[in-house]
Order: structure tokens, then sequence, then C-alpha cells
């Protein structure tokens, strides 16, 4: 029993210095193993992490931004927005003016036609002159004055031109009509005392005008009464015969 006892303080202290012995602390230097180096991984780990956020940032900043990109637009949207224009079925085209010479009243189809009209045509045809309603009216009149309109092509001369016709008082004749509008504009071109009547038919505007300087010119001794025997109303238009233009 004693040596029981004897052995019991001996099994205490034992205890004792086993439970005082001091256990062995974690390192408390910053290794790899200790606590502190764990701390320190993860504070350069979130200053690492900062900096590249940061760094990302930056580059977006930089970067150019994208062009901007517009919707295609759909044809039917185009077509929808469309305008239209309705015209009342009562308009009409308005008449477009024929004074001016195209190959459509050129000498053969003129020829072909044959009236006094188409004659007085040939003869500003052959001059260079405005193929104007004011000019073929007056030449018209012209003719009317010279040998009336139901036999306007007496001779082949309608307007008893004495140039190159063969009778000075102008009572020659033309092979063909065609001729006879030749030599009158030839004769109103190159003599001094037509100036007026060339000027009048260039301007092309006023059938009183070339009138008045008619009247003027020595082609009549009579001078046409200075305008009292001149006719202005409208000339009937008539055919000439075939064999008249040759």
């Amino acid at each position: 029993m004693r040596d029981a006892e004897r052995n019991q303080p001996r099994g205490r202290r034992a205890a004792r210095h086993e439970a005082a012995t001091p256990v062995a602390r974690a390192r408390s230097v910053g290794g790899p193993g200790g606590a502190n180096g764990a701390h320190g991984a993860r504070r350069w780990l979130g200053i690492f992490s900062t900096a590249a956020v940061f760094g990302i940032l930056g580059t977006l900043a930089l970067a150019p931004e994208p062009p901007a990109v517009t919707a295609p637009v759909a044809a039917d949207s185009v077509s929808a927005g469309a305008q239209t224009l309705d015209v009342a079925a009562d308009i009409t085209t308005p008449a477009v003016s024929q004074e001016s010479y195209t190959a459509t009243t050129g000498p053969e189809t003129l020829i072909a036609s044959g009236t006094n009209e188409d004659w007085a045509k040939l003869v500003l045809i052959h001059g260079g002159w405005p193929l104007t309603s004011e000019n073929v009216t007056v030449i018209l009149q012209w003719m009317r004055e010279e040998n009336g309109p139901d036999n306007w092509w007496n001779r082949n001369n309608p307007l008893n031109n004495g140039h190159g016709s063969g009778g000075g008082s102008g009572l020659g004749s033309y092979a063909d009509l065609d001729t006879a509008a030749w030599y009158a504009a030839d004769n109103l071109k190159k003599r001094s005392f037509y100036t007026a009547i060339v000027a009048a038919l260039e301007d092309g505007t006023s059938a009183q005008a070339v009138a008045q300087a008619i009247w003027a010119s020595p082609w009549a001794s009579s001078h046409y009464g200075n305008g009292a025997n001149w006719t202005t109303s409208p000339v009937p238009i008539v055919q000439a015969p075939e064999s008249a233009w040759g």
C-alpha cells in the first residue's frame, strides 16, 4: 500500500511534468509554413489583383471607340415613305410651237407638199432666216400681192422677181418653183436696198415690220400704195400643180 502511495506522487509529478511540457509553436517567422507567411501572401495577392484591375481599366480607356453601326433600313420602309403625284385626267399637254427649221421641214418635204405656204418656207430656208410664223405669214401676203393665191405659181415666179428669171421687169420665169425660191432669197440678200427687209426677216418676230420694209423698197414701183394695197387677212393655202415643181 505504501509502495502504491509512494509511487502515486511520482505518477502525478510525471503527469504534471508531461502536462507542463510546452507544445511546439508554429513558426512566427513569415515563412511559407507560418501564419505570417500566409497573411503576407494574401496581402501581395490583393495588391497584385488591384494593380491588374487598374491596368485593364487603363487599357480600355485608351482603346478607340468602335464606329457606330447603323441598322440597315428595310426596303419596305423606304418605299412606304415615297411620295407620289397624282395628275388630273383632264390635264392636257400644251401645244409645242414648231417655229424652227428641222429635218421634217426640209426642201424635199416642202416640195412634196407643194403649197404656197411650202414655197414661202423655201424662201426662208434658202435665205437662212428663222422659220417663224410671222416670217411665213408676210411672205404669203407678199405672194398674194404679186400673183394672187389662186395662181401664185404663175410663170414659176411667185414674187415676179427679175433676178435670174430673164426678165428685168419681173416678168421672167424659172425652170421650177424651188429655183424661184432660191433666186428670191438671193436677190434680197445681195441688194443693198433690201437690207431693211433682210434685217426684219432675221429678227423674225413681226410680219408688220417686214411688210413695212417691203413697202419702202424698190421691189415694186408702186410701193404697194405704201401699205394701202397690202392685205393682211389670212391667205388661203393652195397647192401648185406638180409640173411647177419640175
